[in-house]
């Protein structure tokens, strides 16, 4: 279905009865990546999924957003379909980050949080962020960080032929860069509700120590690690990702 939000046609699914659970994907994806969970948990719970602004068939944001923008965007949903706070928030990688700074500033207030390969620790990654700087302007971006079905269109969009879904809208470009510098390590700490944390061991984009970090920030937290899956480990190892999921809903 589709709703305006903050001026935003927004594309969103909601199904399911029950308690709350909220879903939000990651950066480049859109409610598409989430849909096994989705669902899967609908049999059980209330589900809403959406289309973050920019991506899939939500409206960009016509100036530059970041965490803190995303995150009063996804309460102004909430509000817009009379919602009431979910029972659990599962961000997976920016969505993550996303979660993590909602409930830290009290704009989500859930019972559980699922972070699934959640991004969001920036300190140690000034010699990434200068990689991007350096393969963005020859044109060789390594986009093994996406999706796979936009890799294609972000290459070509860098070599200067079709446009991306991504980068087509120059703000679009600008929010990435304000993204991807938010830390939110010291939201992190602020957690005090049962965590559970899902990294796949051979995760070459938001690694493993991410999700011990976390595991050290976050006191109410549980680290399950899986061994092969990569950055889309729910995605890639469905049903172990699920097994940990409905546990810890349970």
């Amino acid at each position: 279905m589709q709703v305006v939000v903050q001026d935003l046609v927004t594309n969103c699914d909601l199904s399911g009865k029950g308690k709350l659970v909220l879903l939000l994907h990651g950066w480049g994806d859109n409610l598409h990546g989430l849909r096994n969970l989705h669902k899967t948990l609908s049999s059980k719970y209330q589900v809403l999924s959406l289309d973050l602004p920019g991506f899939g068939n939500t409206d960009a944001p016509t100036t530059v957003w970041g965490l803190d923008e995303y995150g009063k965007f996804v309460a102004a949903l909430l509000k817009k379909l009379e919602l009431k706070q979910p029972y659990a928030v599962i961000g997976h990688s920016n969505g993550g980050a996303i979660a993590i700074r909602m409930v830290a500033q009290g704009l989500l207030n859930p019972e559980r949080i699922i972070l699934i390969a959640a991004s969001g620790i920036r300190s140690d990654q000034s010699v990434r962020r200068l990689a991007f700087q350096v393969i963005a302007k020859t044109g060789n971006i390594a986009t093994a960080w996406l999706p796979e079905r936009y890799r294609g269109v972000l290459r070509r969009s860098l070599y200067g032929a079709a446009g991306s879904d991504l980068y087509v809208m120059p703000q679009l470009q600008e929010t990435f860069k304000k993204t991807v510098r938010q830390d939110v390590q010291v939201d992190a700490e602020k957690i005090h509700i049962p965590t559970l944390l899902i990294y796949a061991r051979d995760d070459d984009i938001v690694p493993l120590s991410y999700g011990r970090r976390y595991h050290h920030l976050i006191n109410d937290s549980i680290l399950a690690i899986i061994e092969s899956g990569g950055h889309f480990v729910h995605q890639k190892q469905p049903t172990q990702v699920l097994e940990h999921i409905e546990r810890f809903l349970a």
